[in-house]
């Protein structure tokens, strides 16, 4: 009974790929009518950043929780396991804490509400080259960068933020 359930989410979720569908391999947390919470739910309280001045001080928040808003440029087209962040010229690949939950692959263009971890690591040339194909045009660099562990990502319901 697990294979053949297992069999029709693969098959499923190969379907929706081929199609062109939205992949949503994670249910949201919270809900309302005009967004939805992915991996936990966002504190309405929190001070919230932008993209821009958390890249800009990169030192001073490495390692840090920070709430950040932020826009959309390109998601894993996948299962949305990750989606690069965009303020300006400054980008940011945002990941999810221990790989737990993902978000739709849908939300290109839109404005989101995340909170995580900014953190500072290597990328290899083999580990861009994969963003870049899972995520087209994404174009991330290899070596030395800052990228977002995200614990909660908010996504708005409308079809894009302007």
């Amino acid at each position: 009974m697990k294979t053949l359930v297992l069999f029709a989410a693969l098959l499923s979720l190969t379907t929706a790929l081929a199609d062109g569908n939205v992949v949503r391999l994670s249910e949201p947390v919270a809900e309302t009518d005009s967004y939805e919470d992915f991996g936990a739910e966002i504190d309405n309280g929190a001070e919230t950043l932008s993209l821009r001045a958390v890249v800009d001080d990169a030192e001073t928040y490495a390692n840090k929780t920070v709430v950040i808003k932020t826009r959309v440029s390109k998601v894993c087209r996948k299962k949305g396991c990750f989606f690069i962040a965009q303020d300006g010229d400054s980008l940011v690949r945002v990941a999810f804490k221990d790989y737990g939950f993902f978000v739709p692959t849908d939300i290109s263009g839109k404005t989101v509400t995340l909170s995580g971890k900014l953190v500072k690591r290597e990328v290899s040339a083999e580990e861009a080259a994969h963003f870049s194909e899972d995520a087209p045009g994404a174009d991330l660099p290899a070596g030395t960068v800052y990228e977002i562990i995200a614990d909660a990502v908010r996504v708005p319901k409308i079809a894009a933020d302007s």
